[in-house]
């Protein structure tokens, strides 16, 4: 039986942890392909999203000791558990970057209520798009408005978006966060479904200290003797986005896709 790593192995950073798991590798790969629409496309979200949770959630949230009974104390004093668990008392965010990331981000936020006090956990919203040139090339962003429930002191901030493609967009918002918005975050956390080279160069740049959890690194654009290479080694010459800064191999375009909005 062939035995799977928990993690790519890459020279991308050490905030940078690609899944490397079957299960979702197998449903991002049909994601990806032409001919899955909605609903399905949703239903497949759920399950990429909720493996990248789950592996975020259990290496970011505190852990503590754990000792309280279980329905068989009613008729065996055996009946307790002691064990770790996340720790229930701590603080999350969910950043929602509509479009493309509504939909995950509330997952995340209805996912977390099975281990955190339902008080700490709050949903923001960015309403975010990419700039583009009359190239259709990524040349910043524009942000129509946000909706942000209050401070973020240690909490941990977490910004789902399916798509790492240039950073330009997250970039903005963890920047938002840093300056704007009241309290000392415990950790920025972004997930996402498939990143870039460039994307992963803009973010060591603008924001090291932000973890970042994929299921794919996608540098198709890159020299073959670049593709023989593990992900990372020779980083400044990988490349993933096309001239109008869509990611190769990439799944399309996922806003458009995810809310049958095809502008």
């Amino acid at each position: 039986m062939t035995t799977h790593s928990h993690f790519l192995e890459h020279n991308l950073g050490e905030n940078v942890h690609i899944l490397s798991h079957p299960f979702s590798t197998s449903v991002l790969t049909k994601f990806s392909t032409p001919g899955f629409v909605q609903p399905v496309l949703n239903q497949q979200i759920q399950l990429l999203y909720q493996s990248l949770f789950i592996e975020a959630f259990s290496n970011t949230f505190d852990i503590v000791k754990n000792h309280s009974d279980t329905r068989m104390k009613e008729f065996l004093e055996q009946g307790i558990i002691d064990n770790e668990i996340i720790d229930p008392e701590q603080r999350a965010i969910f950043v929602d970057l509509a479009r493309a990331g509504t939909f995950p981000t509330h997952l995340g936020y209805e996912l977390c209520h099975h281990i955190l006090v339902q008080p700490n956990i709050r949903q923001d919203h960015f309403y975010i798009n990419r700039k583009v040139n009359d190239k259709e090339e990524v040349i910043g962003v524009d942000v129509s408005g946000s909706k942000i429930g209050g401070d973020q002191q240690d909490a941990v901030v977490f910004f789902p978006d399916p798509m790492g493609a240039t950073g330009g967009s997250l970039s903005y918002c963890v920047d938002h966060y840093k300056k704007r918005v009241a309290g000392q975050a415990k950790k920025y956390v972004a997930l996402h479904l498939i990143i870039t080279p460039e994307y992963v160069r803009r973010m060591q740049a603008d924001h090291p200290d932000v973890e970042i959890y994929a299921l794919r690194y996608d540098r198709g654009l890159s020299d073959p003797e670049i593709l023989k290479t593990v992900p990372g080694e020779q980083l400044e010459k990988e490349r993933g986005l096309s001239e109008k800064h869509y990611i190769v191999p990439g799944a399309g375009g996922i806003g458009e896709l995810l809310n049958n909005s095809f502008v």
